[in-house]
């Protein structure tokens, strides 16, 4: 017998949620058949088998949120098989008749705390002895939410004192990789904000909008590239990029996520416009590759299209800013002597106040405003 354990996913990630099983107990597989699906922050991967032989144990079920490194599934090989590619960890099990009980844990001088390896990792960001915190997970497991609590200083609301225990939904996938983004944000970023509005009346019917915004972001960048960098408030120091690697808010029934379009600057119209056509079709399969989902330098949030003007918008560290386009609308601006009535698009720079001057935010708007207003 052999165990499989969760592969590294990749980009740091920790944890990964069973989506669903493709193999059961029993049945036969062969290398790099996919054996299950799981879902990291923002996509669902396939994890395939290492090797080929028959299936006897899984040790996760769909829902259940599985730690790197973890036993995943038990295969009895077939002698003489390709072993494939193993893309995790594998150990070898001493045969027995029956399924073995897990061992106790060993004597320990203190209470031993479950919790996964995110969990812990948070625990020693925030200086939260485990031990001392109130578990309230399956099996006595420490869950973030509890460990946040902690360091809130309580103020926990129990199921009971509101609504009945089945009423609450867990937050899973790609909204749990929302609240934790949004938490980070909120623990570290100084935000501020600019806003103003272009006066989009030159362009031609039926231009793209969001492709004239990207290639606006390119010209802020140019005038302001201290806006296009990751801050390390641990090692105290900015990393200016020399690339745009521009992240596109994209909304989705399921939550947000912020595929990542690549070296925008240069780039011809319709090379971006294929390249966000084929990022938003992963999306919607929900079959994006991780890498298409990080490393964006900047974002761009067109929220325009679903209502408001201006927004003070959410910083996702390490980046120092991020754009938004409001709802376009008709405004009477004065054309030469005479009134007139132009369409206009607000816009709204938020930018992390920690390393960017006011200066260079508005400069870098200024920018991208006067590319907006261009007639081509």
């Amino acid at each position: 017998m052999s165990l499989f354990k969760l592969p590294d996913l990749g980009e740091g990630l920790q944890e990964a949620e069973i989506v669903a099983w493709h193999v059961g107990e029993g049945d036969h597989v062969v290398a790099d058949q996919p054996l299950v699906s799981v879902e990291t922050e923002k996509a669902v991967v396939e994890v395939p088998s290492p090797w080929s032989g028959r299936v006897t144990s899984l040790f996760a079920a769909p829902g259940d949120t599985v730690a790197v490194g973890a036993d995943l599934v038990e295969i009895e090989q077939e002698i003489g098989a390709d072993t494939g590619t193993v893309v995790g960890s594998v150990t070898a099990a001493a045969p027995a008749p029956a399924r073995a009980t897990p061992a106790a844990p060993p004597a320990a001088r203190g209470p031993v705390v479950k919790a996964t390896p995110a969990v812990r990792a948070l625990a020693r960001d925030l200086g939260i002895d485990l031990a001392a915190v109130t578990a309230t997970g399956a099996d006595g497991q420490v869950t973030r939410e509890d460990v946040e609590a902690a360091a809130s200083g309580g103020g926990r609301i129990e199921p009971a004192e509101t609504k009945a225990a089945e009423d609450w939904q867990p937050v899973r996938g790609v909204r749990r990789a929302m609240a934790r983004n949004m938490t980070a944000s909120g623990r570290s970023v100084v935000p501020a904000t600019v806003m103003d509005e272009a006066d989009i009346h030159a362009w031609a019917e039926g231009t793209d909008a969001t492709i004239r915004l990207v290639r606006a972001v390119a010209a802020g960048v140019s005038v302001s590239p201290g806006l296009n960098a990751w801050y390390d408030e641990a090692g105290d120091r900015l990393l200016i990029h020399p690339k745009v690697h521009l992240g596109i808010a994209v909304d989705t029934d399921g939550g947000l996520f912020v595929p990542v379009l690549n070296d925008i600057t240069g780039r011809s119209p319709d090379d971006l416009k294929a390249g966000l056509e084929a990022l938003k079709a992963a999306v919607r399969s929900r079959r994006i590759p991780l890498e298409h989902l990080r490393g964006q330098t900047i974002t761009l949030s067109n929220f325009g299209p679903l209502g408001g003007r201006h927004a003070h918008l959410a910083i996702v560290p390490p980046q120092v800013a991020i754009v938004g386009a409001g709802r376009a609308f008709r405004k009477v601006v004065p054309e030469g002597d005479a009134p007139a009535v132009h369409r206009v698009l607000p816009m709204s720079l938020t930018f992390d106040h920690r390393v960017v001057t006011g200066g260079e935010a508005a400069r870098f708007l200024m920018a991208v405003i006067g590319d907006l207003e261009k007639r081509d």
